[in-house]
């Protein structure tokens, strides 16, 4: 026998809803050339969660970590730029990375 009336609705609802709340956290990242040597990063979620003491990481060309940190209480993230080729990491966890190549960070 199928539920059905309020209780039946009332829990279909609260499925979307957490359906609806697991798919708005998207993770959100991104860096800028300051043009001064140095880079900052910003994150947050789609949500609007912060990135607040979100680890980020910074690799050269051979994928050596030169910078390691978590993003400040803005969610922001600033660094030296490294020379050469490097990438930025936004690692919230499993399934909330973003790498971002230094090629895609401009002025």
């Amino acid at each position: 026998m199928r539920p059905h009336g309020p209780l039946a609705l009332a829990g279909g609802l609260a499925i979307m809803l957490s359906a609806a709340t697991a798919a708005a956290h998207t993770p959100l990242c991104s860096c800028y050339d300051n043009g001064d040597g140095t880079v900052l990063c910003e994150g947050g979620f789609s949500d609007g969660s912060s990135a607040a003491n979100v680890g980020m990481i910074v690799k050269d060309g051979s994928g050596n970590v030169v910078v390691e940190g978590k993003m400040d209480a803005n969610s922001e993230f600033e660094f030296e730029k490294p020379s050469g080729s490097y990438t930025v990491l936004f690692d919230a966890g499993e399934g909330h990375s973003i790498e971002i190549s230094g090629d895609d960070i401009v002025e």
